[in-house]
């Protein structure tokens, strides 16, 4: 049988994999003996080194951090993949978890980010080994399990040894092919204020599941006066509800959730929720802060009003997401993730961005960078690859930058391959996450014959 003629029938094996997989709810938990990520994230790695053992693979579990079967001998090619997933958030009409399939879609979170390609890139490995052609490299699936939250993952498998590939990619952008990604900033900033007692006081304020994410919901409760309830019932509409309960007055923002990669894509709640607040008359301190918020972000994308908006020709402007906030009668905290562009640098923002914090009495509690990647478009891997993407596809794009971040920035010499096709619609991160049957099989051919042909 041919390669592609192997995948065709094992295909509803493969469907089932995935349903089993993603019934497992791998977001990030307690480090704990055995599960650095959390005990959910380990039993998803256990179950694909499971899956690849049963077929026949060499498998590794190389100290919970990363997994990989392999087949082959000679120089090393890489695919790499992540089996954890950001949290469910709101406005599911299914079980996140469920596994849940009808004939036409495979439902759950990670069906698409990146538990879907994970399981077509294993059944591609698997065609290979059935058909059984002789390779000059060996091929091998890294199963990582900290991509949504640091890729600390990656970091701790090459500085412990781990061998690093002559060429590789990650299934976990998209088509055509990625040769850039944006530089990502995750920054932690917090405020400690006192509230005087003659003054509406801020109780509680949550809003956000991840940086990453853009927020779709976020609420805060505050003590206040009857004047001040009233004045805040006069911005209830249908993204804001404002109600109260023993004296105690809740705002609820209603956003839409978006991968936060592309925040314009969707609508910020917490955005909506300080601009609720900030005309509410707290003491200064807080309501300086507040006012910051909204005024230098609000339901701002593109870090303009922060003094940080920048763009190139190969990947376009910067773009920024509160993707977090939390706080109480004492303390606010927020998380915010921006991106810049491939041409640009750490130093062309960040210092600009943490002096407007601190100007405003933020102090810097955490900052995760990850550098922009830009690979040459003339390059043998980005060409082999997008000669098998157009022979499968017939579509002749060429490649282009993201401001999604993957492991194509922990791992040398790979750029991100797949899976979504372009007009698909945006599903990662978001409610009712879903691929196609036959989305998922085009990419278990095309993962397939790309990693063939890099190997062969």
């Amino acid at each position: 049988m041919r390669l592609q003629e192997i995948i065709e029938a094992d295909k509803e094996k493969m469907y089932e994999t995935l349903q089993e997989l993603l019934r497992i709810p791998s977001v990030e938990g307690e480090s704990e003996e055995g599960a650095p990520h959390g005990k959910e994230v380990q039993e998803a790695l256990s179950f694909m080194l499971g899956k690849a053992k049963e077929m026949g693979f060499s498998v590794c579990d190389f100290d919970h951090q990363v997994g990989y079967c392999e087949y082959g001998e000679g120089e090393l090619v890489a695919v790499v993949v992540h089996l954890d997933v950001v949290p469910a958030g709101e406005g599911w009409t299914r079980d996140p978890f469920g596994g849940e399939a009808d004939d036409t879609y495979i439902y759950g979170r990670g069906a698409v980010d990146d538990k879907g390609p994970a399981v077509a890139a294993l059944y591609a490995l698997n065609a290979i080994r059935k058909y059984n052609q002789k390779l000059k490299r060996r091929i091998r699936i890294l199963f990582g399990t900290n991509e949504e939250t640091g890729s600390h993952d990656m970091a701790y498998f090459f500085s412990h040894g781990g061998e690093e590939p002559v060429m590789g990619f990650t299934p976990d952008g998209t088509y055509p092919l990625v040769y850039g990604e944006k530089g990502i900033v995750i920054s932690t900033m917090r405020k400690n204020y006192v509230q005087g007692d003659s003054f509406p006081k801020l109780k509680k304020i949550q809003g956000g599941t991840a940086f990453n994410v853009v927020p779709a919901k976020a609420f805060a409760e505050i003590e206040c006066g009857n004047s001040v309830y009233e004045n805040l019932l006069g911005y209830a509409n249908s993204e804001i509800r404002v109600s109260r309960d023993s004296g105690i007055v809740r705002i609820e923002a209603l956003g839409e959730s978006a991968h936060g990669s592309t925040p314009e894509k969707g609508r910020n709640a917490v955005g909506l929720l300080l601009s609720v607040l900030k005309e509410v008359p707290f003491d200064p301190s807080l309501a300086s802060a507040l006012t910051f918020l909204s005024e230098k972000i609000g339901l701002e994308t593109d870090g303009k009003a922060l003094g940080i908006g920048m763009s190139d020709e190969p990947s376009g402007a910067l773009t920024l997401n509160l993707g977090t906030i939390s706080g109480d009668e004492t303390q606010l905290e927020t998380g915010i993730n921006y991106r810049y562009p491939v041409t640009c640098r750490l130093e062309d923002c960040a210092p600009v961005f943490n002096a407007a914090f601190e100007e405003n009495g933020f102090n810097l509690v955490s900052q995760i960078h990850e550098p922009a990647l830009y690979v040459d478009p003339q390059s043998t891997l980005v060409k082999t690859l997008l000669d098998v993407y157009r022979e499968h596809t017939g579509d002749d794009s060429g490649p282009i930058c993201i401001g999604g971040g993957t492991y194509a920035k922990s791992v040398k010499n790979t750029v991100a391959f797949g899976p979504t096709f372009p007009g698909d619609p945006d599903r990662e991160h978001k409610p009712d996450e879903c691929i196609e049957k036959e989305n998922l099989l085009r990419n278990a051919k095309i993962l397939a014959d790309a990693m063939y042909r890099l190997a062969r």
